[in-house]
């Protein structure tokens, strides 16, 4: 075990001393990564070649725990960053590469490797570690960009249903662009919730910016309807447009049981504030 551990101690001083020379072999096997060096650098803070013989040295002196920790932390800041990730996969190819042709110019120089067996054990385990990083790298940048992305989803969701106050009893909700079956169960769980934490009384819906919907999606905002009459809160619909109507009207779906209508968002704003004398 002390022969092993001082054979890495003197591989990870071979890298050291020859800095240069690793890192120029490193450039020439990753031509189109070595022209994006500084580009990374400026754009992410991120030292292509520091890294690199970091990640060497994890690998040469066996550390598997800072190996993985630093594999964690490169994939969360390659896609926080957005940086390209076909750049990281040929990087680490380049670095597993470099890193072969640095024990073999060490192993002949010291003439090492007096069979077969003690090559292949050593061949396992360098790429085992360089195959965990890429790994644990690429399961990092999936899980932050997947968070990401969540993240980015719910905050167009809270955007895409602004319910506005007017008072403490009467809200608006004023409605945009495309309303899909993924859109409308939002819609639902946030007027719902709207209702009860705001204690609305009235809610202004104002669909003139939607233009149409698909069956399904208007025989939803029916059941939404619903539960908000259920609720106790009193719905009025403003800005129906023809498309929407003839829709409904061919099949067979009304919302005057269930809602008011108005004509205009305006109108309806300026008979409320004319009855409240705000």
């Amino acid at each position: 075990m002390k022969f092993i551990y001082n054979q890495r101690e003197k591989m990870t001083d071979f890298i050291r001393d020859n800095k240069q020379n690793f890192q120029d072999k490193l450039l020439s096997e990753a031509v189109n990564v070595a022209t994006k060096i500084n580009d990374i650098l400026e754009k992410g803070n991120i030292d292509l070649l520091r890294n690199a013989q970091k990640l060497a040295l994890y690998v040469v002196e066996q550390k598997e725990e800072q190996l993985v920790a630093f594999a964690q932390q490169e994939g969360i800041a390659w896609a926080e960053h957005a940086l390209t990730l076909a750049f990281k996969l040929e990087w680490v190819q380049a670095i597993r590469r470099t890193l072969w042709h640095f024990l073999y110019q060490y192993d002949r120089m010291n003439n090492h490797f007096d069979g077969r067996e003690e090559f292949y054990a050593l061949e396992k385990r360098i790429n085992d570690r360089i195959d965990q990083f890429l790994n644990t790298f690429l399961i990092s940048y999936s899980k932050y960009k997947d968070e990401l992305i969540a993240s980015q989803r719910d905050l167009v969701e809270n955007l895409s249903v602004p319910i506005i106050p007017l008072s403490q009893s009467v809200a608006v909700l004023p409605l945009i662009g495309m309303i899909d079956i993924h859109r409308i169960q939002t819609i639902e769980e946030k007027v719902l919730m709207g209702i009860s934490d705001l204690k609305i009384e009235t809610l202004i819906i104002d669909l003139s910016g939607i233009a149409n919907m698909e069956m399904h999606v208007v025989d939803h905002f029916q059941k939404i309807l619903t539960g908000i009459s259920i609720m106790g809160c009193k719905a009025i619909i403003t800005g129906l447009r023809a498309d929407l109507v003839r829709t409904m009207i061919h099949s067979g779906i009304s919302f005057k049981d269930k809602a008011a209508a108005k004509g205009t968002l305006q109108q309806t704003l300026k008979e409320y504030l004319e009855q409240n004398r705000l």
